[in-house]
């Protein structure tokens, strides 16, 4: 799905100094997700230069494939409008294992694991129209669809576990991810940094104060959904030029297509486990 909908995007390369000389006027073509690209932009050694790269993306054999012109410095005073998870630090890998854990507690007997995460999904996507995202909207949803598949009633002792499996996501230290803690620092002081994430108010300002990362951010914004619509207001609050604002983030569907469809910039991070709703 991302080469049909980001068909103009702009990506974030971060090279290790004593790669610069290694580094071709034209860059060749490059598939995300593979071990050159997680290279590229995930290496945490020795001090990095910034570079933010125009790039056209055309489809090549169910892949990405990228076309990168000679990279260019990023000018300074800028605004970024940054994602936090899985953009800044570890998230939903964390969901993935309590889900995990959830299946297998619930063992169905008819259900294959993959019908009942599908079930779950679909609980998910109702519970966050509702409620919203966060913990507290998953754990409803972890109760839901256990009362909806299980053959007996939940007592005490079942709601418990099932609440651990939540309570393991909360009680995860939270882990940058490679480069963040060295990239963050810089980009802050040349840029003016604005994070921008769905989620819960309360646990998504939590989780930045515990990131070591508060100081580094001018502003915390945490929309309903990022939508156009969201972006245009944040822009509109902060008086946001878009021909001078970026969005970053991992998610094609929720960072990058909305910003681009209202005229910003923006930089697609790679990660191998985005949340598929």
């Amino acid at each position: 799905p991302e080469v049909h909908v980001c068909q103009r995007q702009h990506v974030l390369l971060r090279f290790h100094q004593r790669l610069d000389h290694a580094i071709p006027g034209v860059l060749r073509a490059m598939v995300p997700g593979t071990c050159g690209m997680t290279k590229a932009y995930r290496s945490v050694s020795g001090l990095w230069r910034l570079y933010f790269v125009s790039v056209r993306c055309v489809p090549l054999a169910g892949s990405l494939l990228l076309a990168m012109p000679a990279e260019a410095q990023f000018a300074p005073g800028q605004t970024l409008l940054i994602d936090a998870d899985d953009t800044l630090w570890e998230n939903n890998i964390y969901f993935e294992r309590a889900i995990a854990s959830f299946i297998s507690y619930l063992d169905h007997k008819e259900y294959s694991r993959e019908q009942v995460r599908e079930k779950l999904n679909e609980v998910e996507r109702e519970n966050v129209r509702q409620h919203g995202y966060g913990l507290v909207s998953f754990r409803r949803a972890l109760v839901t669809c256990f009362e909806s598949l299980s053959t007996g009633p939940i007592t005490p002792e079942k709601h418990e576990r099932i609440m651990s499996f939540a309570q393991s996501i909360a009680d995860q230290e939270i882990e940058l991810l490679e480069g963040v803690a060295e990239t963050v620092p810089v980009l802050a002081s040349r840029h003016r940094l604005i994070l921008m994430t769905k989620g819960n108010q309360v646990e998504q300002v939590d989780k930045l104060v515990r990131s070591g990362l508060r100081d580094y951010f001018t502003a915390v914004e945490v929309p309903r959904e990022k939508d156009p619509d969201a972006y245009r207001e944040v822009c509109g609050r902060y008086e946001l030029a878009p021909h001078t604002t970026w969005m970053i983030g991992n998610s094609p569907k929720s960072d990058i297509n909305p910003a681009l469809a209202c005229g910003l910039h923006a930089v697609y991070i790679h990660h191998p486990y985005t949340w598929v709703l």
